[in-house]
């Protein structure tokens, strides 16, 4: 990136103007592990070690669909260094497994129904042997015609004894019947990005003297994690322990158990600690990708361009196996006509099961894929009424009070106008100049191919939306411990830190509420009370809101005998830069003298407001929360070769309010480029469900030569007033808006219609 894009770090914001404090709430307070990541001496579980360490490799099918006749370890069993071989066979306790519906086997049995489903692990004692024994064990396969188009899913054979259709939400609201003046379709299709974390999945287990085990890895939701282990090791769930390792990088991928479960087996087998870091190649065969999706769409407007109805049919192609797919879905369906007014919606929703790459959680999932078709339609329909395609958003956006297609009323801050208007007006980049000193200017870079005479430019625009915490009825709670003892003070919460910054979040708000400023947060085990998954802004809501109300009991603590001494209330203390006073100046001392070496603590939980599930109409109040962003993309095409350069994107944001300014940059930049990467290069490519290129040659992630200048223009700093803070989900909204609009400035550019992400060089080639 860019120096021009690290100004991006200092936005203006709506809200009140103030100098940033060092500490506390709003301070950019820097992560405690910050140094040790950047030196290489942070440890992650590929760098864990054990006396007696054995190493584990896993056997993964070579094909997408196939019957198995036969499988043969006595082979790898006998080889040399071989402690103990696992398949089906030898699980004790539950067979399968799933976050949501239990229909994943731990190891395949009878049949195959995805490319690296795995069949078996081994233990060695050397990595290399455990990789050979792999390799020797004999299965043989009765392969089956995989089912690989979604559409075909309906008529196919069932593929799993649940059936091929995981969910289906019709959503239905407003008058069928009724009709606009202005009517434009179009048909979309969204490929499979892999989350491709940029440490591959790792992690040691060790057996307890109890019979139980323990579990150390990436994991960003332990508790259940420990208990789908259980259940398939047969254990009580108190008899197994899983560690949180520093987690490198996670955007949903890190909640596949499929690394764990045989790691589990291998160590209460051979009662040996055994560690597996998985390849490259093993990790894109083993964990969940972006859900791949289809979309048909037609949307009714008046001759001003309002939106009167929007129809649309959305097909999720789920993999093999359930995951996330029902929740993705029920994001898909909900968010379809986007954060615009639609009085008429209807909307038919699938998720199904093929033989392709299992899909589940990456962030912004379901919301990316309908955003950048309802943007593709408002393109469609600006062009097709002569509107500016700005204008044209701006006569249909959504604002507080509004109603969602669900029914659903908007009650949160929802500044979609004011987001909208904000990256419009913002003063475009500066023109390409024709020198051979500015040839990487050009789409194909340096020593690019394209001439300076084939390149367009193209603004345009994408407006996304996504809903904060679980949903439909889920119940969202954390616990927190806050203990203050010698001035110093500790968190104990079970919020995995995954990059998106709880850790220095928690650092703060004690800072804020105790005025300690040395704070420690500890690391996560399953031996805290659970803090949930760490997906949709969830530990910044409701992790953050059980760490506020611990540290506000110990606070009350800590000036109760104050006050009753001097016969005041509480609410009359104030605490500040380690010191408690009084309104009136007549208390003054330091929390570490009225602490006298006592320690305070207290527990706290938090839990939002209760949701609903959609009904058999699509209709109910599935969402805690909503978040928007809105993004301004200006590109370069070579309309001769089909080659695009992002050249800036300017970003305003929905923030509720800025917690850590640095930090928030960093999430919504990592977001954006997150998105491009959608938008232009990342597709995981199969041929008959096998993935053709598991590697980073053959799947293309935007390096920082790639990443455009990233403006961030706006923070809205709207407080929502049920959220603890007021703080909203910074991370997925602009993963959501930039692939739309990128696609609409390519649109813009070449006047193609642009209706495949990633964008595909053909796409964007006019022809004379």
């Amino acid at each position: 990136m860019s120096n021009d894009a690290a100004t991006a770090t200092t936005p203006e914001t709506s809200g009140t103007e103030q100098e940033q404090p060092a500490h506390g709430l709003g301070a950019s307070l820097s992560s405690a592990d910050a140094r040790a990541k950047a030196e290489g001496t942070f440890p992650y579980a590929a760098d864990l070690w054990a006396e007696g360490l054995l190493w584990a490799s896993i056997l993964r099918s070579p094909h997408a669909h196939a019957r198995i006749v036969s499988i043969d370890t006595s082979a790898a069993a006998a080889m040399p260094g071989v402690r103990a071989v696992v398949t089906h066979a030898d699980i004790p306790g539950d067979t399968a497994h799933g976050r949501t519906v239990a229909d994943r086997p731990v190891f395949a049995s009878d049949l195959v129904r995805h490319h690296g489903e795995p069949i078996a692990a081994v233990a060695a004692d050397h990595p290399d042997t455990a990789r050979l024994a792999v390799a020797a064990i004999a299965v043989e396969y009765e392969v089956l015609e995989p089912v690989t188009d979604p559409e075909k899913a309906f008529a196919a054979e069932p593929l799993h004894p649940d059936g091929n259709v995981i969910r289906h939400i019709p959503l239905r609201y407003g008058d069928p019947d009724i009709t606009g003046e202005v009517v434009v379709e179009g048909v979309y299709r969204i490929g499979r990005q892999d989350p491709a974390p940029i440490g591959a999945e790792a992690g040691l287990a060790v057996p307890r003297p109890d019979g139980g085990v323990e579990i150390y890895t990436a994991s960003t939701d332990p508790h259940t994690d420990r208990d789908l282990a259980a259940a398939c090791f047969g254990l009580e769930p108190d008899r197994v322990k899983v560690v949180v390792t520093g987690v490198p990088g996670a955007t949903g991928d890190r909640e596949d158990t499929g690394f764990q479960l045989p790691l589990g087996l291998l160590a209460l087998k051979t009662g040996c600690p055994v560690k597996l870091a998985a390849t490259r190649e093993e990790s894109f065969l083993g964990h969940a990708h972006r859900h791949p999706t289809l979309l048909r769409y037609r949307h009714h407007a008046d001759a001003e361009g309002r939106l009167v109805k929007v129809e649309a049919q959305i097909l999720l192609d789920a993999g093999a196996y359930a995951d996330a797919s029902s929740e993705s879905l029920a994001a898909a369906v909900a968010f379809a006509c986007g954060p615009y007014v639609v009085p008429h919606a209807f909307i038919e929703g699938w998720a199904v099961r093929t033989n392709n790459p299992p899909s589940g959680h990456v962030r912004g999932e379901g919301a990316l894929q309908v955003c950048a078709a309802y943007e593709g339609q408002m393109d469609k329909l600006a062009a097709k009424l002569g509107v500016d395609p700005a204008e044209l958003r701006l006569r249909n956006v959504l604002a507080t009070g509004d109603l969602l297609p669900t029914g659903q009323t908007v009650t949160c801050p929802a500044p979609v106008a004011e987001l909208l208007r904000a990256v419009r007006d913002f003063p475009l980049p500066a023109l390409p100049v024709d020198t051979p000193e500015d040839e990487w200017l050009l789409p194909g870079g340096p020593e690019g191919a394209g001439e300076p005479g084939a390149v367009r430019r193209g603004v345009g625009y994408g407006v996304g939306m996504v809903h904060m915490l679980g949903a439909e009825g889920k119940d969202e709670v954390s616990t927190a411990t806050v203990k203050v003892h010698d001035g110093v003070a500790t968190v104990i919460c079970a919020a995995v830190e995954t990059g998106q910054g709880f850790s220095t979040l928690a650092r703060q708000i004690v800072q804020e509420t105790l005025g300690v400023e040395e704070v420690h947060v500890a690391s996560v085990d399953t031996d805290q009370p659970p803090a949930g998954p760490a997906t949709h802004g969830r530990h910044t809501w409701v992790s953050g809101g059980a760490v506020e109300r611990a540290a506000k009991m110990v606070r009350t603590q800590l000036l109760q005998p104050l006050a009753h001494k001097f016969g005041m209330s509480t609410e009359l203390l104030q605490i500040a830069d380690g010191k408690i006073t009084s309104y009136d100046g007549v208390l003054s001392t330091t929390v570490t003298e009225a602490m006298d070496g006592k320690e305070l603590w207290a527990t706290a939980q938090c839990r939002p407001h209760p949701t609903e599930p959609l009904d058999e109409n699509g209709q109910g109040d599935a969402f805690v929360g909503l978040a928007f962003c809105a993004i301004r993309a200006v590109v370069d095409v070579d309309i001769e070769l089909g080659s695009v350069r992002v050249v800036e994107l300017a970003v305003a944001q929905d923030v509720g309010r800025v917690l850590n300014p640095r930090q928030l940059a960093a999430r919504i930049e990592a977001g954006v480029t997150l998105g491009v990467g959608a938008a232009l290069t990342e597709n995981l490519r199969t041929t008959r469900g096998v993935i053709r290129h598991p590697d980073l040659t053959g799947y293309a992630l935007p390096t920082a030569l790639d990443a455009p200048d990233i403006r961030i223009v706006k923070l809205v700093e709207e407080r929502d007033v049920v959220a603890p803070f007021g703080a909203k989900a910074a991370g997925a909204a602009p993963v959501v808006a930039s692939p739309a609009a990128v696609a609409s400035a390519v649109r813009a550019a070449t006047g193609r219609p642009v209706s495949r992400l990633p964008i595909r060089p053909q796409a964007a080639v006019v022809t004379p």
